[in-house]
């Protein structure tokens, strides 16, 4: 927390408001310099734990890139999507871990299912994550992603374009039919059952 504080700017304080970031706990440090610290920092599950425990906002983005995916579980991933505070938040621990995690498939559904704003959140930044992170599976992901918003009935507040950011890059220029559509869906039993 320390190293977190001391890299703190006031216009990386700014930037928390003028990005809609609200946290009750921040310092004001900017991704690129949170990124650098969990590079210095390495994997490690249990200070990932930890550094989510204390709140502080930036803590909680840290703890996306330093935990190991293959210890995250399921009730982890419960708790820590139960106490998603902003879009940024859900959002990194959704692209840079969640993903990774086994139970990330499984947890779709189940988030998109729950009426809390950064819980259903949870379910499209995942799915978004889990198609861009698996190039060979873009089509089922982004697929994936259509399936949740039309299931459940994300509101005007959620955003494919605002989700993916620069990602969005990656979508340009591929074409997506109905029938393919349809026959990457009925080949994903986690969303098809829905």
């Amino acid at each position: 927390l320390a190293e977190l504080h001391a890299l703190s700017t006031p216009h990386d304080g700014e930037n928390l408001a003028r990005f809609n970031i609200t946290a009750s706990k921040a310092f004001g440090v900017s991704m690129a310099n949170i990124q650098k610290v969990a590079k210095g920092l390495g994997r490690d599950h249990a200070l990932a734990a930890a550094l989510w425990d204390t709140g502080w906002y930036e803590a909680r983005m840290l703890s996306s890139f330093v935990d190991e995916p293959a210890r995250v579980t399921p009730t982890q991933m419960d708790r820590w999507c139960e106490e998603f505070g902003n879009w940024a938040i859900c959002d990194t621990v959704c692209f840079h871990l969640f993903d990774r995690a086994e139970p990330a498939w499984a947890k779709v559904p189940q988030w998109a299912a729950d009426d809390r704003e950064f819980v259903r959140r949870g379910s499209l930044a995942l799915v978004g994550a889990l198609a861009l992170g698996e190039l060979a599976l873009l089509y089922r992901g982004v697929i994936g992603m259509g399936m949740v918003v039309a299931l459940y009935g994300f509101g005007r507040g959620f955003s494919m374009r605002a989700l993916l950011g620069s990602k969005l890059v990656i979508l340009r220029g591929v074409n997506l039919f109905p029938t393919q559509i349809e026959e990457v869906i009925l080949k994903r039993p986690e969303l098809t059952a829905h």
